[in-house]
């Protein structure tokens, strides 16, 4: 008999101690998955509730939400019954996923658990980069995939999908060398994953991969060393510091980046792919995407700049401000970082402006907002837009499935995936329109994560300094990652076009470079 149907028959968990009722959800969502059985699935769900109300250790916390997790996604993979259904974009089973990993992650990193319990971590952050990746995310898959491997080099299943997802995310660049590249490290990855051994169900997925790649690349281009570390990151030892620091925090625009810390990476050269454009029209679209992409960047900088830094500076002097006796902070360094915070979060909304002007969605500029443009008015429906449940775009299905990272306000949008979504909604809040107090190490106050409600309609929302530069830093990656989407997603789009057109000459024109010497203009000093 399958030990499904006794762990079926199971209907209370209670005389159980919390580590056996944690591993009783595993193993009976994991007999049910393979014997089909949504109802096995269901109930593993359902059991895991009651669990919950026991004193749980962060990594029991973790383990469990993996879980649960798993039954989640498993139940996404029974309904699907044809290839229409994987493009399917409001999937309640993995959002359910989704929200389940994205905590156990936040569990395992708690008292220094991932150390202790590396082969545990692993699969949650594998989990989590094949979820994410699954839906568009793919640039944030990447950073996740490249976590398991921090802790296990040869965790053959993180190096697997890696490769496997490095696949997916070459056919969706315009630079053909890039892609290449991308390529490469794919069939690295998965030469070395297939080597060391994978689980039975991977393989053959894997060997495809690997089989499509040769095809792809010739055997010299296999052979062949690929030098992405002789260049030069600057004359000065500020510019190669601020450079590193760039790298190793994967902020470049840049999809080299995603593969490495690596000095050719080292330069935000991803733009607008061509586009064709109506005649008398102007390349606005190029205009509005340097514009996000100098505020990236200049945020990127502010940051860099201001973050974790102590030094007085000649501005903050004879300025008269009251001691409030809890550890307040004061100065430029501290108003760089707010602007840094403001100036990434404020890319969203503007990248839903990009994409209601070129998908021509013709919704009114005053309700266009990256956490609802993607609904038909009334938005609190939430009953998708046909032209976009229909898009097999899928860096555009990324951008989707990013905006619901963010807490909105309105009914229908207030559940977010990103577990501190409705903190960091608080604190723009406070910083666009009411009073952000940061303060010292010394503040023994709340952290972000607690008294929300009470600081959501007061002035004041007070904050430790390192807790706001966390957030400060998360915000800038998804704003980097949403850039990326947006490029990619206009060229798969224009790619769609082009298939569509009917054939006829297009005139190109090719755009001139703006050099650094002329950046700024040649506006008269104030001085």
């Amino acid at each position: 008999m399958n030990p499904y149907y006794k762990l079926f028959a199971i209907k209370d968990l209670s005389g159980m101690s919390a580590d056996l009722a944690i591993e009783h959800i595993g193993i009976l969502t994991d007999h049910a998955f393979e014997l089909r059985k949504i109802e096995g699935i269901r109930q593993a769900i359902a059991l895991s509730e009651r669990i919950w109300e026991r004193k749980l250790t962060a990594y029991q916390t973790a383990i469990l939400h993996y879980h649960i997790a798993n039954a989640w996604g498993n139940l996404h993979k029974l309904s699907i019954t044809g290839p229409a259904d994987l493009w399917k974009w409001e999937q309640a089973e993995v959002e359910s996923q989704l929200i389940h990993l994205r905590r156990a992650v936040i569990a395992i990193q708690k008292d220094n658990v991932e150390q202790r319990f590396k082969r545990q971590a692993c699969p949650i952050y594998t989990n989590l980069a094949g979820t994410l990746s699954q839906i568009g995310r793919f640039v944030e898959a990447v950073a996740y995939w490249d976590k398991a491997l921090d802790f296990i080099p040869d965790f053959s299943m993180a190096r697997g999908n890696r490769g496997a997802g490095l696949v997916h995310y070459a056919h969706s660049l315009y630079d053909d060398a890039h892609a290449l590249i991308f390529f490469r490290h794919a069939y690295d990855d998965l030469e070395s994953a297939l080597k060391k051994g994978v689980e039975p169900h991977a393989r053959p997925v894997f060997e495809g991969y690997r089989k499509e790649l040769k095809k792809v690349l010739s055997a010299d281009a296999l052979k062949a060393r690929i030098d992405l570390s002789s260049f030069s990151l600057g004359e000065s030892d500020e510019a190669v510091d601020y450079k590193k620091w760039c790298l190793k925090n994967r902020l470049f625009l840049n999809p080299l980046n995603d593969l490495g810390e690596y000095p050719a990476a080292a330069s935000d050269i991803l733009s607008t792919p061509s586009i064709v454009m109506k005649k008398g029209e102007t390349p606005y679209f190029h205009g509005y995407y340097n514009q996000l992409k100098q505020e990236l960047v200049s945020a990127r900088w502010l940051y860099y700049e201001s973050a974790g830094r102590a030094e007085k500076h000649f501005s903050d002097e004879n300025v008269l401000l009251f001691d409030t006796l809890d550890g307040p902070v004061y100065g430029l360094a501290v108003e760089k970082e707010k602007l840094s915070f403001r100036m990434a979060y404020s890319l969203f909304d503007k990248i839903a402006f990009f994409l209601n002007r070129y998908l021509n969605i013709h919704m009114e500029d005053k309700k266009v907002n990256f956490r609802t443009l993607w609904y038909l008015f009334p938005v609190k429906a939430k009953k998708l837009r046909e032209k976009l449940a229909d898009s097999q775009n899928w860096p555009l299905r990324g951008l989707f499935w990013l905006s619901k990272e963010l807490y909105e306000d309105k009914e229908g949008f207030k559940d977010a995936l990103e577990p501190e979504a409705r903190q960091i909604h608080a604190i723009r809040n406070h910083l666009e329109h009411k009073y952000l107090k940061l303060h010292d190490s010394s503040w023994q106050g709340p952290s972000a994560d607690e008294g929300v409600d009470d600081f959501d309609d007061s002035l004041e929302f007070s904050l430790s300094r390192m807790d706001f530069e966390a957030r400060t830093l998360r915000i800038l990656k998804m704003a980097r990652a949403a850039l990326i989407y947006l490029s990619l997603t206009v060229h798969a789009e224009e790619s769609r076009r082009s298939l569509a057109r009917e054939e006829e000459e297009i005139p190109v024109m090719e755009l001139p470079i703006i050099g650094s010497d002329m950046k700024n203009g040649s506006t008269q000093s104030h001085r």
